[in-house]
């Protein structure tokens, strides 16, 4: 698969404010298999939405939620988040605007 850079790449303390990868998701996209890169497009897409944003009321994707041990957020640096909002995940765009903690 064709990287999805779109051009307007800024590191936001982790993801990438231009494609919404996670640094990770970038540096290792050319040892991914295809099925994982397509994956990981659903992903950010929210293809396979597991919520609302909380936010944004957009579609949203938690890998938690999915039942896997970990999430696409771990890899980022740690956000603050709006204090008694709800549990549910932000999308990948309304995390990457709350300021790092």
């Amino acid at each position: 698969m064709k990287s999805p850079c779109v051009a307007k790449c800024k590191n936001n303390a982790g993801i990438c404010s231009g494609c919404w990868r996670t640094m990770t998701e970038i540096s290792h996209w050319i040892a991914y298999p295809e099925q994982q890169q397509l994956a990981i497009m659903a992903d950010i897409k929210a293809i396979n939405a597991t919520h609302q944003c909380p936010q944004c009321q957009q579609p949203a994707q938690c890998d938690i939620s999915e039942g896997k041990s970990t999430c696409w957020c771990f890899d980022i640096e740690p956000r603050q988040t709006l204090a008694g909002s709800s549990s549910a995940c932000l999308c990948r765009q309304c995390l990457s605007s709350m300021p790092t903690i």
